[in-house]
C-alpha cells in the first residue's frame, strides 16, 4: 500500500509523542539510579542530569552492610510467595464458581463482592478483627488479608466465561465428571495465561506491600522489606537530629553535614534496592502485563 504524505506526518508525530511519554516515565527512575551513585552535593546543585557525577558507593555500603536489610528481603520473599499462592488459589476457585451459568445465587454473591470495591469496614474495625483472630504480629497477617482481590477475580471470571467452552463442560458432565474434576482436569490446563497474569499481579502487589506490616507487626524480625527501609531512614534521621542538638565544635558540624548528605544518598539507594528485583524480572514478564490488560476484556 502506497503511503501518503499525511501518513508519514502522522507516523512522525506519533513516534515523537510516544518517545516523549516514554522518556517522561523512564527518566525519574533513571535519575534515582544515577543519583544514588553520585556525590549528593552534585545532585543538590543540579549537576547530575544524565550520568553519575562524583561516582561513589558509600550509600550502598551503608545500606547493604546492615543485616536488617537481608532480614527484610528474606521476609518479603516468604510473604510474597505464600500470599501469591494463597491469593491465586482463592481467585481461581471463586472466579470459576461464579462463571458457571447454572450456579444459583451468584448474583447476590457478586453484589457483595462489588460492594467491597466501594465500601470497606474501616481501619479500626479491621484491626479489632485481626486482633480477635490472633493474627497480630504473626506471619499470617501478611498473607491472609491479601487472599482476595475483587478486581483480579472479575478479570478471571470473565476469562472463564469467554475462554472455557460451554460445550466442553457439557461433554464432561455427560461423561460423569464432577465440578471438581472438570475444574482441575479441564479448566485449569486451559487457563495457563490467566494464572500467569494473576501470579504476576499478586506477586507485584505483595512485594510492594508494607502498610499491613506497619499496622500489625511489632517485631522487627518479621518486618517486610519496605518497613525495614523505612525504619533505617527514620533511625538515620533521628541520629541527625540528636547530633544537631549537641553541636559544640567544627568537627561535629562536619559530621552532621556528612550524615545529612549520606541520608539523602541512602534515600536514593534504598529506592533502587527495593525496586531492583522487579526491574530485573520485568523484561521476562512484560508480555503478561499486556495480556493482563486484554485477557479479561469482553470481545465483540
Amino acid at each position: 500500500m502506497r503511503r501518503t504524505g499525511f501518513d508519514k506526518i502522522f507516523d512522525a508525530v506519533n513516534i515523537t509523542v510516544l518517545t516523549l511519554i516514554t522518556a517522561a516515565m523512564i527518566y525519574p527512575l533513571w535519575f534515582v539510579i544515577i543519583a544514588s551513585f553520585s556525590d549528593i552535593v552534585k545532585v543538590n546543585s543540579g549537576a547530575v542530569t544524565v550520568w553519575p557525577v562524583g561516582f561513589q558507593t558509600d550509600a550502598y555500603y551503608n545500606v547493604l552492610s546492615n543485616s536488617f536489610i537481608w532480614t527484610g528481603y528474606r521476609n518479603t520473599i516468604f510473604y510474597t510467595l505464600a500470599a501469591t499462592a494463597y491469593s491465586v488459589a482463592m481467585t481461581l476457585g471463586c472466579a470459576y464458581t461464579l462463571s458457571r451459568p447454572g450456579f444459583r445465587g451468584k448474583g447476590v454473591i457478586n453484589f457483595f463482592f462489588i460492594f467491597t470495591l466501594y465500601f470497606s469496614g474501616g481501619l479500626i474495625p479491621t484491626y479489632l478483627l485481626m486482633k480477635t483472630l490472633g493474627l497480630i504480629n504473626t506471619f499470617w497477617i501478611m498473607v491472609l488479608p491479601s487472599g482476595m482481590s475483587v478486581f483480579n477475580m472479575i478479570i478471571t471470571r470473565t476469562f472463564f466465561r469467554t475462554n472455557i467452552p460451554l460445550e466442553l463442560y457439557e461433554a464432561a458432565k455427560v461423561d460423569g465428571a464432577s465440578e471438581f474434576r472438570f475444574f482441575f482436569t479441564c479448566a485449569l490446563p486451559l487457563s495457563g495465561a490467566i494464572i500467569a497474569v494473576m501470579c504476576l499481579y499478586a506477586g507485584v502487589a505483595n512485594w510492594n506491600s508494607w502498610f499491613w506490616g506497619l499496622l500489625y507487626i511489632t517485631s522487627p524480625s518479621k518486618y517486610p522489606l519496605g518497613l525495614v527501609l523505612r525504619s533505617i531512614l527514620i533511625k538515620f534521621e533521628q541520629v541527625e537530629i540528636e547530633t544537631a542538638k549537641s553541636l559544640v565544635s567544627e568537627e561535629e558540624t562536619l559530621q552532621r553535614l556528612y550524615r545529612e548528605q549520606m541520608a539523602q544518598s541512602m534515600r536514593y539507594a534504598l529506592i533502587f534496592i527495593s525496586s531492583a528485583p522487579l526491574l530485573v524480572a520485568y523484561p521476562f514478564v512484560q508480555k503478561y502485563f499486556v495480556k493482563g490488560v486484554l485477557i479479561g476484556s469482553l470481545k465483540g
